[in-house]
């Protein structure tokens, strides 16, 4: 494990280590290598996007289905004095502008939005010209007609793949049978990937 990831860890959250699951993944993250990664509620989920793209230079787009989520990880960044953007609804169009130039051009470490706001023509350029160093795709079993919780807007997160294949992708849930796995794996165009 990268002493670093160890110091971020230590310097924002005040832990001394991972729980396994996490540093396995972290580090294959920071391989630039496509992880599907299947941790319980409260497992620290999150911890496995944040630092490795804590580490590198550039942002981490986050798709997230859930605004109350977005918002309170993104309080929760702030908190802790890391530069984070939630683009959720009821955002004016001149907002919006400001707040995507901001990830161009502002050093931002976290762009957090729903599958819906990624599928703006708009986000999709603006995206084209930010430096991206990771992609997460939180509650990824969305993705899929056999998850509990499909949302079709999920399907084009793939999207993200074209415009920044470059970044590798971490696609992050609680639960996914086989089936859902595939699924997650084939939509996202996973190339050379795990599954923790």
């Amino acid at each position: 494990m990268n002493d670093t990831s160890l110091t971020i860890l230590k310097k924002y959250w005040g832990y001394d280590s991972f729980k396994p699951a996490q540093e396995e993944i972290i580090d294959l993250v920071l391989k630039q290598k496509d992880v599907l990664a299947l941790l319980p509620t409260g497992g620290g989920k999150s911890l496995c996007y944040q630092i490795p793209s804590l580490l590198n230079e550039g942002l981490c787009i986050v798709v997230s289905p859930l605004i109350a989520l977005i918002q309170d990880q993104v309080q929760q960044l702030k908190d802790r004095g890391i530069k984070a953007i939630a683009l959720t609804g009821g955002i004016s169009q001149d907002h919006l502008i400001d707040l995507l130039d901001n990830c161009v051009f502002g050093k931002y470490k976290f762009l957090y939005l729903s599958p819906e706001r990624l599928q703006q023509h708009l986000v999709q350029e603006r995206i084209q010209q930010m430096t991206v160093n990771l992609i997460a795709v939180d509650e990824a079993h969305c993705i899929s007609q056999w998850g509990n919780d499909f949302r079709p807007a999920y399907l084009n997160c793939a999207i993200l793949r074209d415009i920044k294949p470059e970044a590798p992708i971490i696609a992050l849930t609680a639960t996914a049978t086989p089936k859902v796995a595939k699924d997650i794996v084939e939509n996202l165009q996973f190339k050379n990937y795990k599954v923790v």
